[in-house]
């Protein structure tokens, strides 16, 4: 079974202006001439990290990672202003004109996965392949599940703390009853109101609870970005123009090769996503991983996502 590569270091770190509010950081480590690849993180608003360069090859890939709008590095932290699915794919090619790169590998999970598409179907002739891990289509029933009537059958004691900064007459609404908080004007109404929800997701990302994610899920300041920036995406249906709009594009990225790669048992993105997803775009690859949730640490899928880094790597 395969693991992600030692640690490395970047090559290169930078901040990208791509409006009069945002400026994105971005890094580029492994190969200055090896083949490009961009890493597109989850949440929306998650963030990068040193981990991520591990799954590539450094000898054989230049590999950039990129903090979205709003998290990570990028500034300003948590802003929602001029933040959509639109302008982060505007964003990213943005980037790659500005790194001087004709076509690169696209590699992302989760909300990555999304991010991944949408871009990809804006802008098919600059990606050689797609690597797609926990689909997230960002239909409603996608959202439902997870935050309104679903998941919380799986694990109902995680469901308990998700409810309980929410009064009983809003929680039929539980994005909204949310995103109300996370809007706050009161900083520690929205420091509870994000800890909570981030402690939803954190505590359902993989098959066995994992506390050190868990963690790391809830600290201040990452679930400050991730809370805020997921909840304002996911109040506005991710800014698509039709409920299934990324299946009904995939026509435009048929001719691209691609892997998706699946945890059977993925409860914040059922494997349904996955199965429409291939029925769509018949050509790409569909691992399941039986023995998976959904977290790209999981050693299942973990071996898949770099088994197929290494087979795009030529």
């Amino acid at each position: 079974m395969r693991v992600r590569y030692p640690p490395i270091e970047p090559n290169k770190t930078g901040h990208l202006r791509v409006s009069n509010e945002h400026e994105l950081y971005w890094e580029e480590s492994g190969n200055p001439r090896g083949k490009p690849v961009i890493f597109l993180h989850g949440g929306p608003g998650s963030g990068t990290e040193a981990g991520h360069r591990c799954f590539f090859d450094p000898k054989r890939y230049r590999i950039i990672l990129m903090d979205q709008r709003g998290c990570g590095k990028s500034l300003p932290h948590s802003s929602l202003h001029e933040n959509t699915t639109w302008d982060l794919v505007e964003d990213v090619e943005k980037l790659r004109k500005f790194l001087k790169i004709d076509s690169w590998v696209v590699f992302g999970g989760s909300w990555g996965s999304t991010l991944s598409l949408a871009y990809a179907e804006t802008y098919p002739e600059t990606v050689s392949a797609l690597i797609l891990r926990g689909i997230f289509l960002c239909r409603r029933a996608e959202l439902l599940w997870f935050y309104q009537n679903g998941a919380h059958n799986i694990f109902p004691e995680e469901w308990e703390k998700f409810l309980a900064p929410i009064p009983l007459g809003e929680r039929e609404d539980m994005m909204q009853a949310y995103y109300r908080r996370l809007t706050s004007p009161d900083e520690s109404i929205r420091k509870k109101a994000a800890k909570a929800w981030t402690r939803w997701e954190g505590a359902a990302l993989k098959l066995i609870l994992d506390p050190a994610l868990l963690d790391s899920f809830t600290e201040d300041r990452h679930a400050d970005a991730i809370a805020r920036i997921e909840c304002h995406y996911f109040v506005n249906n991710c800014f698509l123009k039709t409920d299934n709009w990324l299946i009904e594009q995939v026509h435009r990225i048929r001719k691209i090769p691609g892997v998706i790669v699946h945890g059977r048992y993925d409860v914040v993105c059922p494997f349904i996503n996955a199965w429409d997803l291939h029925k769509a775009w018949p050509e790409a690859k569909l691992e399941i991983i039986p023995d998976a949730g959904h977290a790209a640490s999981e050693p299942g899928i973990t071996d898949a996502l770099v088994r197929a880094t290494d087979y795009f790597a030529g």
